[in-house]
Formats: C-alpha cells, structure tokens, sequence
C-alpha cells in the first residue's frame, strides 16, 4: 500500500515537473530588449539643445569598467565590448543575480586589494 502512494506522488511530482517545462516553453518566443549601456549622465534641457555634430558627452564610467547588459532596462549582466565580423559584441563577464550577489562580489573584490 505505501509502495503505491509512494509510485503515485512520483508520477504526481514527475507531471508537475512537465507541466512547469511545458509553461516555460510557451515564453521561449517571447521578444525582449536587450540593450547595452556604455555609461549614463544628468544634463539640462539646455545641454542637449546645444549639442551638435561632434559634442562630446562624458559617461560616468571609466573606459575600463565593464558595460552593463540590461533586457526590458532591468541589469541581468556585465561584460566587455568585443569585435567580432567588423561588428560590436559584447562578451558576458558576470551574471547579476537578483539579490546582489554582484554587489557583495564586488566589495568583496575591493576590500582584497
């Protein structure tokens, strides 16, 4: 008798099991935007009037910090610009996990040097 119940919590959980894969599948085709920021900065309405072809707007980043990756503007990632067939790519070098796992990486990172 127990030897049954515990057969059927398997093909319960075993079902259970397809039925999440089966759910997922059906977001595969789901279209996302996935952007790459090279850095950000605050400027006037007035900054950006007077901006013309060959204005230089400064980034808060550093050329050698990594980029962050973001799909639908939320970060997922980071990584470095790359070239590949005389076009720009970038090369993931970390994953953002979403309870700040990059963060305490991180400091961890800059309290070791």
């Amino acid at each position: 008798m127990e030897e049954q119940k515990k057969e059927k919590e398997n093909i319960v959980e075993s079902a259970s099991i397809q039925d999440k894969v089966g759910t997922l599948q059906f977001f595969y085709d789901v279209e996302l935007i996935v952007s790459v920021e090279l850095g950000r900065v605050e400027c006037t309405l007035d900054k950006l009037i007077k901006l013309r072809k060959g204005s230089i707007i400064e980034l808060n980043k550093l050329p050698e910090e990594p980029l962050d990756i973001r799909v639908n503007n939320k970060l997922l990632a980071q990584g470095e610009a790359v070239v590949v067939n005389d076009k720009f790519g970038i090369r993931v070098t970390q994953i953002v996990s979403p309870d700040g796992e990059l963060d305490a990486l991180a400091a961890a990172s800059n309290n070791s040097k």
